[in-house]
């Protein structure tokens, strides 16, 4: 009996999916619950897996290939909670090559069986979707990529790692050669330019979620009127008070002490004070909403994602600091649910982890605030008439100024220069 692969609903809003890559080719024998095929939507990536045993029959939607609800991905044959034998596998009829799937050997010939010194094939080592698409755009055998991604998969960073690692090995096993052959191929004035064809380029697909956020931070420029205000926040105060506690703070709580949880405190008592930063506009509407649903931009594999802390006014610093940690286990691991990406009333970015110094950050469509944080340099201050040297850290809060006037943006970001700066007024606006 033949069973339809369908491509299941998406999540809330999600509509479409991108065909990322096939575990199992045509005629593999199919075990209940085991992936078949990978898809890639705007938000998450998704799992599709056999309902039941049976073998591969036929894949109609190929890799790339972008696909609806309801679609069908291909065909599972014998899936009647039989488990299929190896010798099952279909003969395709009329010379007909099938995507993705090797020619069928004849039926005569007996399957190979590796050796102990074989190396595993390449669809079968765990490495996420961007990871084995890398290792085939620089011919990387991921057999040989030491993972560190979550449940031993290899990410797109242990490929890029173990790519630069080969080419720094083979260009220092290389002869250098005579200087006065160095000096021959400088090519004169005379020699003719290169034809942009001839010169070494990469075509890399772009994801769904890749193509997601282009469009979206295209929308967000052009249908708001954003405008960035700065300030500087001297964070001597809030990194004495982790140093003092941190260890007692771990020890009883289980997760440590980051910066995250004074900022979203900060943030949550600057909203309070100033709500049209959490509202958004519904055509000639402005809605002010009353809870504070925290989004928390972190840095994945395929792309920047915005994960929801919920009700984060209600949390305590531990409670905080524990989602926020799971969320970014969840990113890593590519397992976020559309439900950890919804909604969102304010945003947090920090792009300090990475070295920044300083930046403009863009909003988050319908939100109409988002604040921006920074690398901490100790730099030299004037305080009380004498100069000093403070960890201080640039903040920046871009703002849709169709909703929010310069006067309460500016004063929204002062008041969380207030509160990181004096962090014992955070438990009263917590």
């Amino acid at each position: 009996m033949a069973t339809e692969i369908k491509v299941p609903s998406l999540g809330e809003s999600v509509v479409e999916a991108t065909v990322g890559r096939w575990l199992k080719r045509e005629g593999d024998p199919v075990k209940a619950g085991e992936t078949l095929v990978e898809l890639e939507t705007d938000k998450v990536n998704l799992e599709v897996s056999a309902d039941a045993a049976g073998t591969l029959e036929k894949i109609t939607r190929r890799e790339g290939e972008t696909v609806s609800i309801g679609d069908v991905l291909g065909t599972l044959n014998g899936a009647d909670g039989t488990q299929p034998t190896a010798d099952s596998r279909p003969q395709t009829a009329n010379g007909g090559q099938p995507a993705a799937a090797p020619a069928p050997a004849p039926a005569s010939a007996p399957s190979p069986v590796p050796s102990p010194q074989s190396p595993t094939p390449a669809e079968d080592v765990r490495a996420t979707p961007v990871a084995r698409r890398v290792a085939a755009d620089k011919g990387v055998d991921l057999a040989s990529v030491q993972p560190t991604g979550l449940a031993g998969r290899a990410t797109k960073d242990d490929v890029v790692r173990f790519a630069e690692e080969q080419g720094s090995r083979g260009a220092g096993e290389q002869t250098i050669a005579p200087q006065a052959t160095t000096a021959a191929a400088v090519p004169s004035p005379q020699s003719p330019v290169p034809s942009p064809s001839s010169r070494p380029e990469e075509r890399v697909r772009m994801t769904r979620r890749r193509q997601t956020i282009a469009r979206r931070l295209v929308e967000a420029k052009q249908t708001t009127a954003m405008l960035t205000t700065f300030n500087e926040i001297d964070m001597t105060a809030v990194m004495d008070l982790r140093k003092k506690r941190r260890e007692s703070f771990e020890k009883r709580h289980g997760v440590r002490l980051g910066f995250m949880s004074f900022f979203t405190k900060a943030s949550i008592g600057a909203l309070k004070a100033f709500p049209q930063l959490n509202a958004e506009i519904q055509g000639d509407e402005i809605v002010l909403k009353r809870y504070f649903d925290i989004g928390v931009a972190v840095g994945a594999e395929g792309g920047l994602v915005v994960p929801v802390v919920r009700d984060a006014d209600r949390l305590t610093f531990a409670e905080i600091e524990k989602a926020i940690e799971a969320l970014a286990k969840k990113v890593q691991a590519n397992t976020l649910s559309i439900e950890d990406l919804q909604g969102g009333t304010f945003t947090i970015t920090n792009g300090g982890v990475f070295g920044s110094l300083l930046s403009t950050p863009i909003l988050n469509p319908p939100q109409v605030g988002i604040l921006g944080l920074h690398k901490i340099e100790e730099r030299p201050v004037a305080l009380n008439g004498q100069v000093v040297i403070r960890p201080m850290m640039y903040v920046a809060l871009s703002y849709d100024h169709r909703i929010v006037d310069g006067r309460e943006a500016v004063q929204f970001l002062v008041r969380i220069k207030e509160l990181i700066e004096d962090p014992e007024t955070l438990l009263l606006e917590g």
